[in-house]
Parts: C-alpha cells; sequence; structure tokens
C-alpha cells in the first residue's frame, strides 16, 4: 500500500475534474479525496496498491471532458489506516 499527495495544475476546476477523479478512484478501488484549492488548482490525496495508484495518475494526467492538466507535483506520504471512501471534499 502507498499513498501520495497530488497537486493538480491545468484546467482542473468547473469542468468536472473532482469527479472524474472520484470515479478512477472508485474503479481502482482506491481511497482518499480531492478538493479544490483557491488558487485554481487541485488537491488529490489517493491511497492503495501501487500499481492501481500508478494507473490512477496516468488517468489523472490525462484528464477527461473538458479538463487540461498541465503538470502534477507528486509526493509520497503516510498511509491513513481505517480510510474506506475516495471523497469529494468541499
Amino acid at each position: 500500500m502507498i499513498r501520495n499527495s497530488l497537486i493538480v495544475d491545468g484546467r482542473v476546476q468547473g469542468v468536472g475534474f473532482r469527479f472524474f477523479s472520484q470515479m478512477a478512484a472508485c474503479d481502482l478501488n482506491l481511497t482518499g479525496w480531492v478538493k479544490n484549492l483557491y488558487d485554481g488548482r487541485v488537491e488529490i490525496e489517493v491511497q492503495g496498491t501501487e500499481e492501481n495508484v500508478n494507473k490512477f495518475i496516468t488517468k489523472i494526467k490525462k484528464g477527461a471532458g473538458f479538463s487540461k492538466v498541465t503538470n502534477i507535483t507528486l509526493n509520497s506520504i503516510p498511509l491513513v489506516l481505517k480510510e474506506k471512501k475516495y471523497l469529494i471534499k468541499y
């Protein structure tokens, strides 16, 4: 199990990006959360098997719909035990 923190730059607010990330995480059986930042970026914490987290990051890089990812800052962070879902934070 691994957990990563991502800061996603680009056209990622107002285009369904958080919902897209939630669907991608659920499809890969990952936990964590996503939220918009005040500066127009999106912050994500995602946890699961290394293989599935890497698949998730690949999907996030591609984006969906009207989103356009220009950069992702990625950091490894400690696991959050007992986390059950991937949530959209407001």
